[in-house]
């Protein structure tokens, strides 16, 4: 876990330099775009009493995922070691301890983001449990997001030259696809993926 965990910050901090590579020195607000984040949660989840609704799991997910490129981005503002954040994230991830109400959890985590402006590493998994969102897939889709945004902007996305359709199926669905054939625990997962990507994308006709 712990290694998956450098190689996310080490993305995290890649994809922030190609942002702004001064990032570290904005003193962007990123407790604000977790918050953000954990109001759009909340309408996935769903929370009106007046009409049915029914949990959007996978959204609810994908919105951690979000949450997730943001915490990181403040643990890394907040210590200049790598391995003690890794460390720290790891054995907070293992001490989850959910309310068994998730609305109630992911209000105990926004207000703890709001008072601290920092990142709830335990909130966070007490969520992560509650929806069941397991660390596995944590680390294969925001592994995944990143590699497929440095890819994005490597073959033209600012310049409107990257081809977002490739043999009939957007680059979403390809980045699945090579997912699910790869070996997801190997220490090279991210420069495979990156490689595999750039192959089809050629093989496509670029």
């Amino acid at each position: 876990m712990k290694e998956q965990i450098l190689i996310m910050l080490d993305l995290q901090d890649a994809m922030n330099r190609k942002v702004n590579d001064d990032w570290v020195n904005q003193e962007f607000s990123w407790y604000r775009a977790i918050w953000v984040e954990c109001a759009e949660l909340m309408d996935h989840y769903g929370w009106k009493w007046w009409k049915k609704q029914t949990p959007d799991a996978e959204q609810v997910k994908l919105e951690l995922v979000d949450i997730w490129h943001f915490g990181l981005s403040i643990l890394l503002l907040e210590s200049s070691s790598r391995e003690d954040i890794s460390s720290n994230i790891a054995k907070q991830l293992l001490s989850s301890k959910p309310s068994g109400d998730f609305r109630d959890d992911l209000e105990s985590f926004t207000f703890a983001t709001l008072q601290s402006k920092s990142f709830d590493i335990a909130g966070f998994s007490s969520l992560m449990t509650g929806i069941g969102l397991t660390f596995d897939e944590l680390y294969v889709s925001y592994v995944g997001k990143n590699v497929l945004n440095f890819f994005r902007q490597d073959n033209g996305y600012q310049d409107g030259s990257y081809r977002k359709v490739w043999s009939g199926k957007e680059d979403n669905e390809h980045l699945v696809e090579l997912i699910g054939e790869m070996d997801k625990s190997s220490k090279n997962f991210k420069d495979n993926l990156y490689l595999a990507l750039e192959n089809r994308y050629s093989e496509s006709g670029r």
